[in-house]
């Protein structure tokens, strides 16, 4: 509101306060049960505990069940292309670097068709968070095995069983030059859930991480022993890490310190045998970002970017050779 008061103007600054409402769009329309409802949930509660203003917030995704997650969100949306959420999204930070960039996608999505992307995106460390939602199956297409499917599990492609060893997706990312942060946690644990999407949102860089989520209807019983037998998964704890709270720590008896800034370590710990590790395995917050490359001149004016133009052109010259 503005108010005058003899010769001058004042403006009232009403503080915005954000609350869940604000950043919940249409209702889900995914099975019951369905683990990407608890990440929903999770990024919405994210969004508030930052404040992040709807209108500048964007959540780009692919093709997928996962995908569907920006009709739900009351923000900016690019329900785009199989596989091509991260090449959407580096194209909006480099033009919008004011927006606040989250991506869902899938095993299918991001680890089959949309491989390449995944791994420039994550050599680029463009500030974003991607939220890989992995329930080891092809969901929207009706059971087909994905990448991350593991061996001798049946599916409308391999009634058999599948014959190949799955993919690891945060081996992986781990593998790949300039991965800044690196992360794991699962739908149904809903405080470990949270916290990492948290200092995902937070990292000033690239934050990759990968939500074991189920699927009821085509993966009924997938995680069920997982879910029921906690000793299975490995809570990495440490001060730099994922601070999840005393009530996921008393739940999870199996524990391990880990300095997420030890890249070899992280990399022994991605592929612990029997074990599901959730944590950060790896953040590096000096890792080189290309966003602060690509967003160069984009304070120019259009006058000043046409001057800039012509200066590159007038470096080359047409000449006749008749």
């Amino acid at each position: 509101m503005m108010y005058g008061l003899q010769d001058e103007v004042f403006e009232e600054a009403v503080p915005r306060c954000l609350t869940l409402k604000d950043y919940e769009g249409g209702v889900p329309r995914w099975c019951p049960g369905c683990g990407d409802l608890p990440v929903l949930t999770a990024l919405q509660r994210v969004c508030r505990d930052e404040q992040l203003p709807p209108e500048k917030t964007v959540v780009v995704s692919g093709i997928g069940c996962s995908s569907r997650l920006p009709h739900y969100m009351k923000t900016y949306g690019y329900h785009g292309l199989h596989g091509r959420a991260l090449p959407v999204a580096c194209g909006i930070r480099s033009r919008r670097p004011d927006l606040h960039i989250f991506v869902a996608t899938g095993d299918g999505d991001c680890c089959a068709i949309g491989t390449a992307h995944w791994v420039h995106a994550i050599r680029y460390n463009m500030k974003m968070t991607i939220m890989l939602m992995d329930n080891n199956i092809y969901g929207l297409t009706k059971k087909q095995t994905s990448p991350t499917t593991a061996r001798g599990i049946a599916s409308n492609t391999h009634r058999g069983g599948n014959m190949l060893p799955a993919l690891d997706p945060i081996a992986v990312t781990l593998g790949i030059a300039n991965a800044s942060f690196v992360a794991q946690t699962v739908d149904w644990i809903a405080p470990h859930l949270h916290a990492t999407l948290l200092a995902a949102q937070r990292h000033p860089g690239l934050a990759f991480v990968r939500i074991l989520q189920r699927c009821p209807h085509y993966m009924p019983d997938h995680f069920d022993l997982l879910q029921r037998d906690h000793s299975r998964v490995l809570l990495m704890t440490h001060a730099d890490g994922i601070e999840a709270g005393a009530a996921v720590r008393k739940l999870l008896e199996n524990q391990t310190e880990h300095d997420p800034a030890n890249l070899a370590e992280a990399r022994v710990l991605a592929e612990t045998p029997d074990k599901v590790p959730i944590g950060l395995f790896y953040r590096n917050e000096s890792a080189v970002r290309y966003d602060a490359y690509a967003q160069r001149g984009l304070a120019l004016s259009a006058s000043e970017k046409i001057v800039a133009i012509e200066k590159v052109l007038d470096r080359y010259q047409l000449q006749d050779i008749q």
